[in-house]
């Protein structure tokens, strides 16, 4: 398999990509991914061979369109694995090829992969290994601000911020996002409230509709009871009561400790 056969099969891969023909992406990137494995210029080894430059362009173009893929499917796993196979053409080759478009786009798209996930501790070191330009660069500011504003605990800003996604493809993380603010807001206001108004809990909630909240209660808490203009939470478990302080006992103990202690000194 040559360079050329390769290069046609990509084409193939990107018709179907245009055509948002999903299935048959999947099933022409499993097959490249295959051939991909016959130039030995490629990760690991990395051989110096005749056509190592155009090798390691046309995969890495390859793996850009997988982790695009893999975010238009909704798939994580696949995004992780892919982002990995492409990590080394952007740090281990880098220098030997021209910059590529797309890669601001991907490592802002990792890093909200990251936050969404969590991963709070794997976001700050991605962002360590980013120079200076790329720190600058829309994308990575992007998830640089929503991780600052999740961390701070201004969920407004959270969710607003998918008005002013730099591309598209952040839409999928954002929603993710969105949904992941929503749940921890919902989660401390049914335990500070035994009811809230509609009205109250569409704010709470950053909703921009009563319609909205009604949705999200059905689908995500159906426990909770929309009734007479109110959603009224399920009531929590009652927790555990606290064992009473033997306080005469513990005042003894603390008088023992400190007789010991003069005694000692």
């Amino acid at each position: 398999m040559d360079l050329k056969e390769v290069s046609q099969q990509f084409e193939r891969f990107k018709a179907a990509f245009v055509k948002n023909d999903f299935d048959t992406c999947a099933n022409l990137l499993s097959q490249l991914k295959v051939l991909l494995t016959k130039f030995r210029s490629l990760p690991p080894l990395f051989e110096n061979t005749p056509n190592a430059v155009n090798e390691l362009l046309l995969a890495r173009e390859i793996y850009e369109h997988a982790v695009v893929l893999s975010v238009k499917i909704e798939d994580q796993d696949a995004f992780e694995r892919d982002f990995f196979q492409l990590k080394p053409y952007y740090t281990d080759v880098g220098s030997r090829l021209p910059p590529s478009k797309q890669e601001y786009l991907i490592l802002g798209l990792n890093l909200l992969r990251l936050l969404v996930q969590n991963r709070i501790a794997e976001f700050h070191t991605e962002l360590e290994l980013l120079s200076a330009t790329a720190l600058e660069n829309p994308c990575i500011k992007h998830a640089v601000e929503l991780e600052q504003s999740f961390m701070e605990g201004a969920y407004n800003r959270v969710l607003t911020a998918r008005q002013t996604a730099p591309h598209e493809t952040y839409v999928y993380f954002m929603d993710l996002l969105a949904k992941t603010v929503r749940d921890e807001i919902a989660g401390c206001s049914e335990k500070a409230y035994d009811y809230l108004s509609i009205n109250d809990a569409r704010q709470m909630l950053l909703f921009s509709s009563d319609q909205e909240l009604l949705e999200y209660v059905k689908e995500e808490h159906p426990e909770w009871e929309v009734k007479n203009g109110s959603v009224i939470f399920q009531k929590a478990k009652e927790s555990t009561p606290c064992k009473e302080i033997p306080s005469l006992q513990l005042i003894n103990q603390t008088l023992s400790y400190a007789r010991e202690l003069e005694r000692i000194v």
